[in-house]
């Protein structure tokens, strides 16, 4: 293969101008994150080598290796992984296959990325950490197997790199940086250990240096100096550990490793299972949503190990995927440790694995929930719209799910509650659980549909996440009491009594405007199902309500951004009888013309009114704002 010099992509390049000219805290970050590539390299080929032996080559003596040359000013961090093909070189040095580093520079200019790049990591970028400190990086790979070639890949971070064939004996992977002069302590053994110790010492296989040691000899003699091969690291499985036995700094940096956020967990989940099915887990509840969160090709951040044997990092089947921002290690004794990625789809062990992990978070939150308030709160800002799909999805769960959710309310704006704290202030007159969805806290305050409630003091909550829309759908009751959206079906807020006289109210003015209604359905008969008499409205003159089963406007809008054929559907319009302009518009029914001729422009003006309280379009923008011009003017 002859040299090749190729560019890198255009994300690419701009991450390396930004790492290599400007100036960073934690220069240091760079060895962790080559030490970690090394290290799935291993688990890549270990997992590989259960079908394929031939792949290992006689060497299973794991070692991830650190190699100083002070005088050239060098450092090799060396692995007997799986090495890489020409075409993984290209794919994992010269570009990125996702959009992390776009993010990652979306992130620095909004602010939002530490200066020194310590969430580097979190982009999927680590490798370019090397140029932090290096003005050259070679590397040096060979893809595990026989027959499979050495190549060099060599970058200057000048906008290009260079592929080549090389000599390599082993298969794996050794990547030599050739240090800038100001960081020369990076040389010294002192500090590659302060740093391996600080941010590697989780890693599951030995990271070794050769190291100089000086013997007195007896009296006379010179001192002789031995060189000996040291390993860095304790390897000791974090997650094996009893809980006594493992500090807060260790957690938070196996934190660190798995999650690639350089910050603190909210929560710890140290958890061994015994029994019918035995696994050891670590888990962790993060503080902050990651950047790609929402997007579909977002890998969960649960690692499935078979004694100590790293499996997958993308088992469907471990968590569901309202926990997917969940992170960490599960290390199963039951599995085979020849088990596929198809095999895990159909395993009782995974299953069982699962329901007791799912449990065992969810109990985690509770916890979290009834005794640090504050700190659930700031877990449910980050995490309630996904963790709301549990309550869609789950229904092993389901009572579990109802008491953790939370949402804003019209007597709790500011600070999200629980449903049993709704329940808990229910006064005594309040039969069924109120809510209305909509697309943002302001539209759902605003309502029209808000109004008889708020006479009554009965609060609403707010749903305002799209998949609240889906949420209601299972969420139907809640401690014997019914949930009820505001702007659905009928209403009945009154008792017994006065029931009765607000019924008789309603029939006494339902003769009064008799004609007008009748006026009103003629007209608009084309775009409402009825026009009724309204219970809800005490101050707004209309609003538009859905049947029980019936699509609202807020649903249609949800449907149609996601780009699904949204069936036309006719809404009940109904009107407040209290409302002066109400009979001003039974006047003008029983006047003759020209008087009657502008009944048709109330009609409409109230309808469009109607649309705008429900965050939808007029029907005829230029028209509608030339009726109420006209009205005002005539002081209406």
């Amino acid at each position: 293969m002859s040299k090749k010099t190729r560019k890198f992509k255009t994300e690419v390049q701009q991450l390396l101008d930004l790492v290599i000219h400007s100036l960073y805290s934690k220069k240091e970050i760079f060895l962790r994150e080559l030490i970690s590539n090394s290290s799935d390299a291993i688990d890549r080929l270990r997992f590989e080598s259960l079908t394929d032996k031939s792949l290992l080559e006689g060497d299973e003596d794991w070692k991830i290796k650190i190699a100083v040359d002070a005088d050239a000013r060098t450092l090799t961090i060396s692995d007997n992984g799986i090495g890489m093909t020409s075409e993984e070189l290209d794919r994992n040095l010269g570009t990125i296959a996702n959009s992390g580093t776009r993010n990652f520079l979306e992130a620095l200019k909004e602010g939002k990325a530490a200066a020194d790049l310590e969430m580097i990591g979190q982009f999927g970028v680590g490798f370019y950490a090397s140029f932090m400190v290096a003005d050259s990086v070679t590397v040096v790979t060979r893809h595990a197997g026989s027959g499979a070639e050495a190549l060099c890949w060599v970058s200057k971070g000048d906008g290009s790199y260079s592929v080549q064939e090389a000599e390599r004996e082993q298969r794996g992977t050794d990547v030599t940086l050739h240090l800038r002069e100001d960081v020369t302590d990076l040389l010294s053994e002192w500090r590659i250990r302060e740093v391996v110790k600080q941010y590697s010492d989780y890693i599951a296989y030995p990271v070794t240096m050769d190291v100089e040691r000086e013997e007195k000899g007896e009296e006379g003699e010179e001192p002789t100096k031995t060189i000996t091969e040291e390993t860095l690291n304790s390897m000791k499985a974090i997650w094996k550990k009893a809980k006594a036995d493992v500090t807060d700094e260790e957690y938070k940096e196996f934190y660190h490793h798995v999650s690639h956020d350089f910050g603190e967990p909210l929560r710890v989940v140290h958890y061994a299972a015994e029994g019918a099915t035995e696994f050891k887990s670590l888990m962790f509840i993060p503080a902050n949503a990651p950047f790609d969160m929402y997007m579909r090709e977002h890998q969960k951040g649960v690692q499935l190990y078979v004694r100590n044997v790293f499996i997958t990092d993308d088992c469907k089947d471990l968590l569901p995927d309202y926990l997917r921002f969940v992170c960490g290690v599960v290390d199963s004794s039951d599995l085979p440790l020849n088990v596929s990625r198809e095999m895990l789809q159909d395993a009782a062990v995974i299953r069982r694995i699962s329901k007791s992990l799912v449990s065992k978070l969810l109990g985690e939150l509770k916890d979290m929930q009834e005794k640090e308030a504050e700190a659930y709160r700031n877990f449910y800002a980050q995490f309630g719209r996904v963790f709301k799909e549990g309550v869609h999805q789950d229904f092993e769960n389901h009572d579990k799910l109802k008491e953790l959710v939370l949402f804003r309310s019209t007597k709790s704006e500011e600070v999200p509650i629980s449903l049993h704290d709704y329940v808990e202030r229910m006064p005594s007159s309040q039969k069924e659980i109120y809510f209305i969805t909509a697309d943002s806290q302001e539209a759902a305050a605003s309502s029209p549909h808000l109004e008889a409630f708020a006479a009554r003091d009965y609060e609403v909550l707010f749903m305002v996440d799209p998949i609240d829309e889906w949420v209601v759908q299972r969420l139907t009751e809640y401690d014997g009491k019914k949930l009820k959206a505001v702007d659905r079906g009928d209403v009945e807020l009154d008792d017994a009594e006065t029931k009765e006289a607000t019924e008789k109210k309603l029939k006494e003015a339902g003769e009064q405007y008799s004609e007008l209604m009748t006026a009103i359905q003629k007209h608009l008969d084309e775009d409402i199902k009825e026009v009724r008499l309204s219970k809800r409205l005490t101050g707004s003159v209309c609003c538009l309500v859905a049947d029980d089963a019936g699509m609202n406007a807020n649903m249609e809008r949800i449907m149609r951004a996601m780009n699904q054929e949204v069936p036309k559907s006719k809404r009940i319009l109904e009107v407040n009888p209290e409302h002066p302009l109400v009979d001003k518009m039974n006047g003008l029914q029983s006047s003759e013309e020209p008087a009657a001729g502008r009944l048709t422009d109330y009609i409409d003006l109230v309808y469009n009114q109607a649309l705008l309280a429900e965050g939808s379009q007029v029907k005829d923008t230029q028209r509608f704002t030339q009726l109420v011009t006209d009205l005002m003017v005539q002081g209406v």
